[in-house]
């Protein structure tokens, strides 16, 4: 096995220097093979109020430039251990968005056919769905854990039935979720009526509220989403407004009430026993934003994810 090509080295070029790159990693056109991929979807079509997350992408690149190579909450250095390598972004129609949806799918299909792991920078939460579908491809039906303010499987808006507040239905109708292992965690504040918890119930998926995060502790709330998944493949997406609009104020549709960005680096750090097979961060619409807190947060949320990835890859071998 060759050694991982790493970052630019910072005592040679200074963070605010070198490439855009995510942690000014190589480009994966600069790599042999890519074991983890970081890659962009500069898409907002699917949004309900404000947009802005197809910058999303670049801004946290830029916030990542702070990133090292070694993650003490993990005890893992993901850039030494496995090749991660920068993607680039996805180039979707943002007129179209069945299109685009199409377009997501066959480009990270192509992707995982070659061994790849993704971790995924949004764009809006539309974009899970066909990144959960060409991972459906690979491993079949996946656990999901899916952190956010809102559920996410809403039916149709504006008679629309691909938006970012319908994701996780579509993919419950398509069979591509595994419905004995799919949790929600940092739910919080209105929402349209009771049904929409029913509905949620009816799909398989247990909710864990901000409130829950709070009162319980992280490590119970790690632990029990822990038995939930088990060995099974898992998939994991984060809306970045699970955080508080205190922790991430440049995001689409803010919550009060949310979770605090230790509180969800620590939930992500409960995984290190799981079987992560990709992820996405999404929702950061830097417009919104304020001296980079919610890219900050993000390229932080990213790399944990790296590094949980690369933890799995490494137990692979």
């Amino acid at each position: 096995m060759s050694t991982p090509i790493g970052p630019t080295d910072s005592s040679l070029v200074p963070r605010f220097a070198g490439p855009a790159t995510f942690a000014r990693l190589p480009r994966t056109d600069e790599v042999a093979k890519t074991d983890i991929a970081v890659v962009g979807i500069p898409f907002d079509s699917g949004v309900s109020y404000r947009p802005g997350a197809r910058f999303g992408p670049a801004a946290i690149r830029e916030a990542s430039r702070l990133l090292r190579p070694y993650n003490p909450g993990l005890d893992v250095s993901p850039f030494a251990e496995v090749q991660v390598a920068d993607g680039g972004d996805i180039a979707v129609n943002p007129f179209a968005i069945k299109e685009a949806i199409a377009t997501v799918e066959a480009s990270a299909s192509e992707l995982l056919s070659q061994g790849t792991r993704l971790v995924t920078l949004g764009g809006d939460h539309t974009i899970a769905l066909p990144l959960l579908r060409a991972v459906h491809r690979v491993h079949g039906p996946v656990a999901l854990l899916h952190f956010d303010a809102h559920l996410d499987t809403w039916d149709t808006y504006f008679g629309a039935p691909y938006t970012h507040g319908t994701p996780f239905r579509r993919a419950v109708e398509e069979g591509i979720l595994d419905t004995e292992a799919l949790t929600h965690v940092g739910i919080r504040g209105p929402l349209y009526g009771k049904k929409d918890l029913e509905d949620d119930r009816r799909f398989g998926f247990g909710i864990v509220t901000a409130a829950d995060v709070m009162r319980r502790g992280v490590d119970e709330i790690a632990d029990m989403v822990r038995q939930r998944i088990g060995n099974r493949p898992l998939y994991v997406s984060v809306d970045i407004d699970v955080l508080d609009p205190a922790h991430a104020p440049g995001t689409g549709t803010p919550e009060a009430g949310g979770l605090t960005s230790r509180e969800l680096l620590e939930l992500l750090r409960g995984l290190a026993s799981c079987n992560l097979v990709g992820a996405d961060v999404v929702e950061v619409s830097p417009a919104y934003d304020h001296a980079q807190i919610t890219a900050t947060a993000a390229a932080h949320v990213a790399y944990d994810l790296v590094s949980l990835l690369a933890l799995t890859a490494k137990k692979d071998r």
